[in-house]
């Protein structure tokens, strides 16, 4: 798992910048409504709720994305010989 990890990470860190740019965009399309709900929280304690559900929501919409961005990046996999 940490080997699969690390080439993930490695990956990542190939990203171009206008790559980079689109995955922090959609981070920013998650993030700004959690601090607008927390500030409506004054007013509707259910927007807490809501706010919950876009942070749960984060890592199911981000991970996908990322994962396929980086994935043209990572080397092809080939059985070695001792997989057989």
């Amino acid at each position: 798992m940490g080997e699969r990890m690390e080439k993930l990470r490695a990956a990542e860190n190939k990203l171009t910048p206008p790559e980079k740019m689109i995955l922090n965009i959609f981070k920013l399309l998650i993030m700004v409504p959690v601090f607008v709900f927390i500030l409506r929280a004054s007013q509707d304690w259910l927007a807490l709720v809501w706010a919950g559900l876009f942070i749960l929501a984060y890592p199911f919409f981000l991970k996908p994305l990322q994962y396929s961005l980086s994935a043209k990046y990572l080397k092809d996999p080939t059985p070695s010989q001792g997989d057989e």
